[in-house]
């Protein structure tokens, strides 16, 4: 379990403050008598919703009332994050997001329905998800020391895939070549699947996929992992140091996912849903299924977590304006 740590202050977070329940709209003091809806921005089966689906029980069982899991797919939740924010502030809509749509899509598209600046409330993290730096297992690197040399001796010889451009498989290799300053060829593909195929085959030399999915390769001995993205290694691949140990310090590009209500919630219902949410993730059975699917759970206050995403905005805007990346 993982207590929220903040990232070294970045220039500009002063200008980046999430709403905290601050907003003029009207308030609610308590959440509404009827079935609550936990808005999630992806079709069932995916990391998203499967945490959604482990929460939302306790999530309910802590507030007095029902929590329905509801999925609005599309545009990498940006959809779903569109629709939120232009949700009553009375509690009856939750949203569960990753880092996807509320921090990288912004830094990349000026041209989003919604700014995760002022449009939400930031009421806690729950779960933090490292991806692997898995390479093809001929590659003549045995660790992110010896990739980040051979890198460096071939300038755009070696090739990245990703699942898709702007996504965080290709963000976690923009970080890694902008870091380490080195030249590899960005391959995007439509979809993490392919792009592990054609790792495996050996048509592609490096990818950051997501641990629950990835590891399995690597374990089968089909595909050979240097590093995780997270800054503090996953309980679910103990013996896989982070790529900030093993020879980049200060690199994580984790996917993310937390709490958030639409701007204008009353503090009370923040506290309320931030309390409901950290004592659920803190139970030991919902511990143990996070981690079963590759996350580690995360705790942190209303202000902490608000802090954390304009963090994250503020580190991958950065990265965007330095890597010339922009997705309209």
């Amino acid at each position: 379990m993982i207590k929220l740590r903040r990232r070294a202050t970045l220039a500009g977070i002063a200008a980046l403050p999430l709403a905290v329940g601050t907003n003029v709209r009207a308030q609610a003091v308590d959440f509404p008598d009827r079935p609550l809806r936990l808005v999630v921005g992806f079709p069932p089966g995916g990391p998203n919703d499967l945490l959604a689906r482990i929460v939302a029980p306790g999530i309910g069982e802590r507030l007095k009332r029902s929590v329905v899991v509801e999925n609005r797919a599309g545009a990498n939740g940006e959809i779903a994050a569109a629709s939120v924010a232009k949700s009553p502030p009375d509690g009856s809509i939750i949203m569960l997001a990753s880092n996807g749509s509320t921090t990288v899509a912004p830094a990349l598209n000026r041209n989003l329905a919604y700014d995760i600046r002022t449009d939400f409330a930031a009421v806690a993290p729950i779960g933090i998800n490292p991806m692997l730096l898995v390479v093809r297992n001929d590659l003549p690197a045995k660790d992110v020391a010896e990739l980040l040399a051979l890198a460096r001796a071939q300038p755009g010889k070696l090739n990245g895939a990703s699942a898709g451009a702007g996504g965080a498989t290709h963000l976690a290799l923009e970080l890694f070549k902008s870091m380490g300053k080195v030249d590899i060829l960005h391959v995007p593909y439509k979809g993490g699947g392919p792009a592990m195929a054609d790792l495996m085959a050996g048509l592609v030399d490096i990818y950051f996929g997501g641990l629950s999915t990835a590891l399995p390769h690597v374990k089968a001995g089909k595909l050979r992992a240097l590093g995780q993205t997270s800054l503090a290694g996953s309980a679910a691949a103990p013996d896989i140091p982070t790529i900030a140990e093993a020879g980049l310090p200060g690199y994580e590009a984790a996917i993310s996912y937390g709490i958030f209500l639409p701007a204008g919630a009353s503090p009370v219902l923040v506290d309320r849903l931030h309390a409901a949410v950290d004592a659920t993730v803190r139970s030991p059975d919902v511990a143990r299924k996070f981690t079963d699917l590759g996350a580690d759970p995360q705790f942190g206050t209303p202000s902490e977590f608000a802090a954390y995403v304009a963090d994250d905005l503020a580190k991958w805007a950065r990265l965007a304006k330095e890597a010339g990346l922009k997705v309209e």
